[in-house]
């Protein structure tokens, strides 16, 4: 759901690392060798994309790819598929969505117009897509969001991957709020990932992304339980194998989903929102 979009990136780049940086004598067959894909299960406790805490345990379908002018991340979430979350993790089963998805496509400008745009730190540069689709069961519980803009891959002169993107959002449907159907607000994300060491016959490494939201119109007209900003901010330890990873991830919500925290919610008994924090996630996964 919304709470994986940090895990996404972590199994991102932990794959990557476990296929690029894995050394012995294995040479393990996958289905694709230029996308990547895995199925995972994802527990999650205490995310905040809502105004109340989110208990979740989940199954995953998860691919990414780079080759050529494309660059590919994404995965496919089955909510509340095991049935272990609370009430606010309805899912595939019980009257919930039937499915929460994210796609990150990313063009290259430079090899699709055969000039190089580099620069200083900047290696390369994409035409930048983040697409985020909850299916809902009706359109009171939908989100239909996507944001476009600019992305670029630095030179870190070192092991060190890092990435950054802005973007403009366009917002269909979200779950009824106002700023339905309209140009509202900005992206800046970061990538980066950091391999520590090779352990117990894996590769270690630090995967960190940080979502910055801001210029939206979601508080205007004195709706105070909502905000104008937010920032998702995600860590994660990942230790990948040929086929089987890991992940332990640890993620800051300041205001998440543009709720305000503090305020109190009319409909839902006066209820104190609880949308700045840590939430955390366990995941295992098999790459296929």
């Amino acid at each position: 759901m919304k709470n994986k979009l940090m895990i996404a990136g972590a199994l991102l780049s932990m794959s990557y690392s476990g296929v690029s940086l894995a050394a012995g004598p294995s040479d393990p067959q996958y289905v694709s060798d230029w996308w990547h894909q895995s199925a995972n299960v994802v527990g999650s406790y205490h995310t905040r994309f809502g105004p109340q805490f989110n208990n979740d345990v989940y199954l995953e379908y998860e691919a990414f790819a780079h080759k050529d002018w494309f660059d590919f991340y994404g995965y496919l979430d089955l909510t509340n598929f095991f049935g272990a979350g609370n009430s606010n993790a309805n899912g595939v089963f019980d009257h919930g969505s039937p499915m929460f998805m994210e796609i990150e496509p990313r063009f290259s400008i430079d090899k699709l117009t055969g000039t190089n745009l580099a620069f200083g730190p900047f290696k390369e540069w994409y035409f930048a897509n983040n697409y985020i689709y909850d299916m809902g069961r009706n359109s009171d519980n939908r989100q239909n969001t996507w944001y476009m803009g600019l992305g670029t891959d630095i030179d870190t002169h070192s092991d060190i991957g890092l990435s950054l993107n802005v973007y403009a959002k366009y917002q269909w449907e979200n779950y009824g709020a106002p700023n339905e159907n309209s140009w509202d607000g900005y992206r800046f994300k970061v990538k980066y990932f950091v391999p520590i060491t090779q352990l117990w016959g894996g590769n270690l490494g630090y995967v960190g992304f940080t979502n910055f939201d801001w210029g939206s119109d979601l508080n205007d007209n004195g709706n105070s339980t909502r905000t104008s900003n937010s920032i998702a901010s995600s860590h994660i330890l990942s230790l990948a194998y040929d086929h089987w990873h890991y992940s332990a991830v640890a993620r800051y919500f300041h205001n998440g989903g543009q709720w305000a925290d503090g305020s109190e919610l009319a409909f839902a008994n006066n209820r104190e929102v609880k949308s700045t924090g840590w939430g955390y996630y366990l995941v295992v996964g098999y790459n296929f």
